[in-house]
């Protein structure tokens, strides 16, 4: 069972699909996380990000018909755990990405649980 084991860790989401997002943010709950957001564009997403409070990101590729890249690298530069959430492969990815942490949809909460670990969330405890 992964429940839990990443109590107390405050994850941001962007995703602009209203009922993904809702079983995102349900999926953390059950892992033990607070999501902030759901951000559902980009202009949504900056303010969410200024404010740095959390612990890890799951950035959908495409929100709001725009990609996400320039928020990732920002996540990236403050070295957050950065999780990537899309339909399609790595190679759709720029360079830059293609050896990030994917979250393939449709999202399942061992599949979540995993790429949160993969990118660097450490469990509490």
């Amino acid at each position: 069972m992964v429940e839990g084991v990443l109590d107390g860790a405050s994850v941001l989401v962007v995703e602009d699909e209203m009922l993904i997002s809702m079983m995102l943010t349900d999926m953390l709950e059950q892992l033990g996380c607070t999501a902030i957001g759901p951000a559902v564009t980009l202009g949504e997403a900056w303010p969410l990000f200024e404010a740095g409070a959390f612990d890890a990101a799951v950035l959908d590729v495409h929100v709001d018909g725009r990609e996400i890249y320039d928020l990732a690298d920002a996540v990236r530069a403050r070295r957050i755990p950065l999780v990537i959430a899309t339909g399609s492969g790595a190679d759709s990815l720029p360079e830059r990405f293609r050896n990030a942490v994917l979250l393939p949809k449709p999202y399942s909460l061992p599949a979540l649980d995993a790429a949160l670990r993969r990118a660097g969330l450490e469990p509490s405890g």
